[in-house]
Formats: C-alpha cells, sequence, structure tokens
C-alpha cells in the first residue's frame, strides 16, 4: 500500500489544498487548521451552518500567513498576517479557550460571503490545546482546531466499497466529501478500522478510532448542494452506536515528513523507543 493524495485545510472548514509532501508535526501537517471562523460571540463557524466555506480557499504563504480567495475566482484575493501582536478574544473552540483575531479587513471579507458577524482567528499554539479521551486521546496529545484528532486517513479501496453499496442512481462519492488528510490505496476495504497503528514512510502513527461521520459530508464539495449521501448508505452499511463510520482518526507517534508514493505499513504491535513521543 501507498499514500496516494496528502491534503491540509489552512482554515477549518474552507476547501483544502493537495501537497507532495508535509512536515508531520505533534499536533499534525504543518498548515492544517491553525486557521477558524468563529461568530460575533466567538462560537465556532463551519461548513456545517455556512456551507459556503467549501466554497472558499486560503493558500499558506511561505511566512505562515494566507490568501484568502473563492473557487469561483469571483471577487479580489485576500492576503492575511499571522496576528501574533493580536490580543487573545475568547473562542468556543473545545480545550481552546482563547484565539488571535485576524482583524477588521479578513472580518469584513468572510462576513460579507458568509452573511453572519464572522471572524477569522489562528491558534497560536496547539500545545495548549487536548485530544479529547473519547475520541482516543492520551494525556500529551496535541491539536490544532480540527474536530476530533489531529489527522484523518481515508482509503480507497473503503470508497470503493461504499460506491458500489450506492445505489444506481447516486453518482460516485468524492473521497473529498470526507476532507482526509491522508488518503491510501490497498485492496481490502475498510482494514484500516482494525490497525492499531500505521507507518506512513519513516513516520509512525497511532490510530485512536475509526471516525463518526457529520452531515457534512453529504455536501458535495464541488457544486455545494446538499444530499443524502453517504450518510444514507453509511446507515446501511456501516452503523453502529447511533452513528455511522468512515475513515479513522491517527496521532502521530515521532515527527518527520511524509509524501505521496510512500509505503503504508501498518502496525499491529509498537513500543515507542527513545526519540518517539505520544505527540
Amino acid at each position: 500500500m501507498h499514500v496516494t493524495r496528502l491534503r491540509i485545510h489552512p482554515v477549518k472548514s474552507f476547501a483544502g489544498v493537495d501537497v507532495d509532501s508535509a512536515e508531520v508535526l505533534p499536533w499534525g501537517l504543518a498548515g492544517d487548521r491553525r486557521w477558524g471562523v468563529v461568530d460575533a460571540s466567538g462560537a465556532p463557524v463551519t461548513a456545517r451552518e455556512k456551507n459556503h466555506m467549501l466554497a472558499l480557499t486560503a493558500e499558506l504563504l511561505a511566512d505562515g500567513g494566507l490568501l484568502l480567495g473563492e473557487r469561483s475566482g469571483a471577487g479580489d484575493p485576500l492576503r492575511v498576517d499571522r496576528p501574533t501582536d493580536a490580543a487573545p478574544i475568547p473562542v468556543g473552540h473545545t480545550r481552546q479557550g482563547t484565539a488571535l483575531p485576524a482583524g477588521d479587513e479578513a472580518d469584513a471579507w468572510l462576513s460579507a460571503r458568509l452573511g453572519i458577524d464572522a471572524r477569522l482567528v489562528w491558534q497560536p499554539d496547539p500545545r495548549e490545546r487536548t485530544v479529547n479521551p473519547r475520541n482516543g486521546g492520551l494525556p500529551d496529545d496535541r491539536l490544532t482546531l480540527a474536530d476530533s484528532a489531529p489527522l484523518l486517513l481515508a482509503s480507497e479501496a473503503s470508497l470503493a466499497q461504499l460506491n458500489t453499496w450506492t445505489d444506481d442512481e447516486t453518482p460516485h462519492l468524492d473521497m473529498l466529501r470526507f476532507r482526509p488528510n491522508v488518503v491510501i490505496d490497498g485492496d481490502e476495504p475498510f482494514a484500516e478500522d482494525t490497525w492499531p497503528f500505521v507507518d506512513l514512510g519513516d513516520v509512525r502513527f497511532r490510530i485512536t478510532k475509526v471516525c463518526d461521520r457529520c452531515v457534512m459530508t453529504t455536501i458535495d464539495p464541488e457544486t455545494i448542494t446538499r444530499g443524502k449521501e453517504p450518510i444514507r448508505t453509511l446507515a446501511k452499511h456501516r452503523r453502529w452506536d447511533g452513528q455511522t463510520w468512515f475513515g479513522v482518526l491517527m496521532v502521530p507517534q515521532s515527527s518527520g515528513s511524509i509524501a505521496v508514493g510512500d509505503e503504508v505499513r501498518p502496525v499491529t504491535e509498537a513500543v515507542l523507543t527513545a526519540g518517539e513521543h505520544t505527540a
């Protein structure tokens, strides 16, 4: 098996970006979900509520700033610098507390496109946010503004199986609906559900749980229209504990880098050695 695709999402709930390689940090891939959107009260805003966020883009610049835009090319892009000198504001991301506001210009750009009083915020230090134990987090696991874990891995074989389960009138579902960081090939659908650890290239990851899927997967990332799939089909074949499931959540166990083409090696048992860490 090999890594076939890597993606980062510089702003939580915006369109993702394909990359050929990525640095692995204790809290995930470098540049992934360090920025987010909140409303006037500080409550997180995601594409679950504002579907149009999936049509917004964010290019990560070399200095850590962003270039905001729209997939349609409409309007002028906006450069946003990291707000390192801004005063923290309260945010509602669980176990986060505060974040740094990007400023009035970014807020106005977002608000005009989302139709609400929106603010762009940046997480200055992911070491302050822990992974929820309900998602398999251990005391030293750290997290960006992602929902549940530092990374999500999904399998092309599992998606192919899901597409065979859907009815003949349903177009094949695209992997982008599931917003993975890592996509792998393979022959056995849902084999990843059973792996306790996996090595991608030279970096080891601990798989914390299978990922429960929400309504965001029912939004077509190209047309930004909503339907019933894949939740309808997953509910028939992949439903337990009152949820539907696809992909697995992962925490890095060592630092390094991974790239498209890297070998994927499931590890049934693993003992941390000197130089490794529980991220």
